[in-house]
């Protein structure tokens, strides 16, 4: 097609070369020359036609095809730059969720550590307490039996001194009256020593 072209652009503008060879080789540019003017205008009206149906129609479809193209990578561009877009913010919103969940159970843990902390803390206070009231119990068993054995060590001193006293005197009253006044008075003497003796 371009040689074509090429002959037909040769063809047509002879005229004009040897139209212009004719008149002795020099001419002027800036004056008038109706036969140049001519065959300068039927060239031109020559090539635009065959310009117009040869060439420029496949050049405008090349170009709107590269428009169309262009516009076609521009609106993917576009939809890609949505896409992306929307799946930036679906993985902000994950993140955002992921975060809360991980706010969430770590709340969760402070609680249910503070719920442990306070139930030990409440298991050993009732241990305590009830170790305490364990000891309580036992020194009181221990000062009970204590005083009951302190009662009957008075109670056989007392009848010891007692025999002896009524070996050497059984007739005495006053001796009797005695006896049965430091008996009578070993109960308050053995309560008074208790306390004194913790």
């Amino acid at each position: 097609m371009s040689r074509l072209l090429v002959s037909i652009l040769l063809a047509v503008a002879s005229p004009s070369l040897a139209l212009a060879a004719q008149e002795g080789g020099s001419t002027n540019l800036l004056s008038p020359n109706g036969g140049l003017m001519f065959w300068t205008l039927l060239i031109f009206i020559a090539l635009l036609m065959v310009l117009s149906r040869f060439a420029f129609k496949p050049l405008i479809a090349a170009v709107e095809a590269r428009e169309e193209a262009l516009e076609a990578a521009i609106a993917r561009a576009q939809k890609d730059r949505e896409a992306a877009a929307a799946l930036i913010e679906e993985q902000r919103l994950a993140l955002d969720a992921a975060r809360m969940e991980a706010q969430r159970f770590i709340a969760d843990g402070r609680a249910t550590a503070e719920k442990l902390r306070a139930s030990m803390l409440e298991e050993t206070h009732a241990q305590q307490q009830e170790l305490l009231d364990r000891a309580r119990r036992d020194i009181e068993g221990e000062k009970t039996r204590a005083i009951a054995e302190l009662r009957r060590e008075a109670v056989d001193l007392a009848l010891a001194g007692a025999g002896r006293l009524i070996e050497r005197n059984l007739d005495d009253a006053g001796n009797r009256k005695l006896v049965e006044d430091f008996l009578r008075s070993i109960p308050a003497a053995s309560a008074a020593q208790t306390p004194g003796s913790r």
